[in-house]
């Protein structure tokens, strides 16, 4: 046997014990990634804990020192990448895994802090009625018998607005949690807008408001809640009066369409913001103009409208041109009869 043919045999012997060495690194390597998995997962797992980025954070510092360390103790590595492959794909699932989980926190963050506004907004509301009730209540007995009336009058106001605002409370709840119950019959819709309208027309008279409306001659029927709808068109009109200056136009306009009846409800009011435009119609959620203009109310009326639109298998939309520039709010029933 020759020298060279003894050089080969060794060569071959190093080569072989040099891949051995490498699958055992791999092997070491690959275990090493299922323990940063599981951390992963346990890190996942605690999403409501804020500790749970720094873990991810830290497991993936872990698999880059896992890869540093491989590529020192293999230097023939390049003849079989598929190792550092693996680990180039695990960390970066890790870190897209973390990026993932920080959104989910900064998610449950922004709802814990929504909670926690409509929880304060709520008591805030429901005081602000039971303060004049209780002031007037001790005035009444001292009153003369010819105020009577009109504490009676102030009262009985001031107890619908609360129990407006608990029946509106009930309904998110219920929408939320499949127990919203309607009873359907053929109804015409047209009557029950004009039932809406009346409703409204003493908040209108007392900011001064000019309210144009233009419906169908005839009977439009449709299958629904007769008192779930009166509160639909209530809710949206009252939304736009409370939004809109004295003295300020509101517009109702109904249309038959192809899809069943179309109801444009606009005013010349404060607008929408483009930051509050795409979740207007969340639940507590309130523009932050609009709560400066006008800080009454939950920021559910029109989560309400919403939901018992869909209910009827109908669609709202809301649409302003921004700040200033008034807004309108567009709501399609389905007819009885009307094509899907």
């Amino acid at each position: 046997m020759s020298e060279f043919d003894n050089h080969d045999e060794a060569g071959g012997a190093g080569a072989d014990h040099e891949f051995v060495r490498l699958a055992q690194n791999k092997e070491k390597a690959l275990a090493h990634l299922a323990s940063l998995r599981r951390e992963l997962f346990e890190a996942e797992a605690s999403a409501g804990n804020v500790m749970h980025i720094e873990l991810l954070v830290e497991a993936n510092q872990k698999l880059v020192l896992a890869a540093l360390a491989a590529q020192v103790q293999a230097p023939a590595a390049s003849a079989h990448p598929d190792v550092y492959q693996e680990l180039r794909e695990a960390n970066q699932h890790l870190v897209i895994s973390a990026l993932h989980a920080q959104t989910l926190q900064a998610q449950a963050e922004l709802s814990l802090s929504q909670h926690r506004t409509a929880m304060a907004s709520v008591a805030h509301e429901m005081r602000n009625p039971l303060t004049p009730i209780s002031l007037i209540a001790e005035r009444m007995v001292r009153a003369s018998s010819d105020k009577l009336p009109e504490m009676r009058a102030m009262i009985e106001g001031q107890v619908q607005h609360l129990s407006r605002m608990v029946e509106d409370l009930l309904d998110v709840s219920r929408a939320s949690s499949g127990k919203l119950r309607l009873t359907y019959a053929h109804v015409d819709i047209v009557e029950i807008i004009h039932e809406a309208v009346e409703a409204c027309a003493p908040m209108m008279h007392k900011k001064n408001l000019h309210l144009g409306v233009s419906l169908p001659d005839s009977p439009l029927l449709v299958n629904g809640d007769r008192i779930r709808i009166v509160q639909i068109f209530t809710n949206v009109l009252t939304n736009s009066a409370k939004y809109t200056p004295c003295g300020g136009n509101i517009g109702l306009c109904a249309t038959p369409v192809a899809e069943g009846l179309e109801i444009i409800v606009s005013d010349n009011g404060m607008g929408i913001s483009a930051h509050a435009l795409p979740v207007i119609f969340d639940a507590y959620v309130q523009d932050t103009q609009a709560v400066g203009f006008n800080g009454s109310g939950l920021g559910i009326g029109l989560t309400v409208v919403r939901q018992l639109v869909e209910a009827h298998g109908g669609s709202v939309t809301a649409h302003s041109e921004g700040e200033g520039k008034g807004c309108h709010f567009t709501i399609l029933f389905p007819l009885v009869g009307s094509a899907p």
